[in-house]
């Protein structure tokens, strides 16, 4: 059996570390990936291990966060720390050791294996630090994996019948992104309207994992019709309190996009109250959720068209 071994930080993953990771992976038996941190990095380390495990789930990816040298100028005892720690992560002895760096080729020859050079300059104009500096204009390089942690979310959020679903399509199409519908909707469809503890929890916890299984795959912002905020505030209405078990599985948008009750209510066989003071409460209690979450959020007021100009413009206002 031929053993590979990979070192890094990956702070964070991307397309120069999985294609050198990838390329290891095909010339040995079993590749062993250390991940090492410390704890000031700028990208938290479990994170990168957890990262690096989703990226190659068949190889062994261990992590590393004990404060020690990171370069032979700190210390004399540079080489003999790092060769006692590869050397525990990685008992039985390396075959080959991978890299796209020249520390590659002293670290082989400290552990007594042969040092194969992975074509550094496949992506030459990526690094960990360019990642960090600017994600978005790297976006391409940055593996599905690592994406959410760099993406933003927009959530149009606010009383039924205000014009969510409709913004929520214009707005992705104009950033180019996707849009997760309202799981509500289907649900009601598919089970109807009377809805108890249980069936809210079911619709909170299905948009949450909708969310984040499609923020891989967004460009940059990814548009929710909906989040867990909007069904606390159904459950207000509807219960007169928010079951436990509403934000299991849910992370707060970065921005969320207010519909007011400016606009006729329309019935569309699953709406609940026409009436303009329930309209109010609603409006109320969907405020009552984003002030009590601590949330970044715009009303979007007046026709379509001004609605859309103005969440636009919102989004554009956010920080990368």
């Amino acid at each position: 059996m031929t053993n590979g071994f990979v070192l890094g930080k990956f702070m964070p993953p991307h397309a120069g570390h999985v294609h050198l990771c990838e390329t290891a992976r095909r010339l040995v038996d079993r590749l062993t990936i250390l991940v090492c941190w410390l704890p000031d990095d700028p990208v938290p380390g479990p994170l990168r291990l957890q990262w690096m495990k989703e990226l190659f789930p068949d190889c062994r990816v261990i992590g590393h966060d004990a404060v020690v040298p990171q370069a032979p100028e700190d210390s004399p005892d540079f080489w003999p720390i790092w060769r006692g720690i590869v050397q525990a992560a990685h008992p039985e002895p390396i075959d080959m050791v991978f890299a796209g760096e020249e520390y590659g080729l002293r670290l082989a020859q400290e552990l007594g294996a042969a040092f194969t050079p992975v074509a550094p300059r496949l992506f030459p104009e990526v690094s960990g630090t360019v990642v960090r500096a600017d994600p978005w204009a790297q976006w391409e390089l940055i593996p599905p994996a690592v994406r959410p942690h760099y993406a933003q979310t927009i959530c149009l959020h606010g009383p039924e019948s205000t014009g969510k679903s409709t913004l929520s399509a214009p707005l992705a199409a104009h950033f180019a992104t996707l849009w997760v519908p309202e799981y509500g909707r289907a649900h009601c469809e598919l089970y109807g309207t009377d809805l108890d503890d249980a069936g809210l929890v079911t619709i909170a916890r299905t948009q949450s994992a909708m969310t984040q299984a499609a923020l891989p795959w967004c460009n940059k912002r990814l548009v929710v019709d909906t989040d867990a905020l909007t069904t606390a505030a159904w459950s207000l209405m509807i219960l007169g309190r928010v079951p436990e078990g509403v934000y299991d599985g849910f992370t707060k948008a970065d921005l969320y996009l207010l519909t007011d009750i400016d606009i006729p209510w329309h019935q569309d066989g699953g709406r609940y109250y026409p009436d303009p003071a329930d309209r109010q409460r609603f409006m109320d209690a969907c405020v009552q959720v984003l002030e009590d979450a601590g949330a970044d959020w715009v009303k979007l007021s007046g026709e379509n068209d001004a609605r859309l100009a103005t969440a636009i413009s919102a989004v554009e206002r956010l920080e990368v």
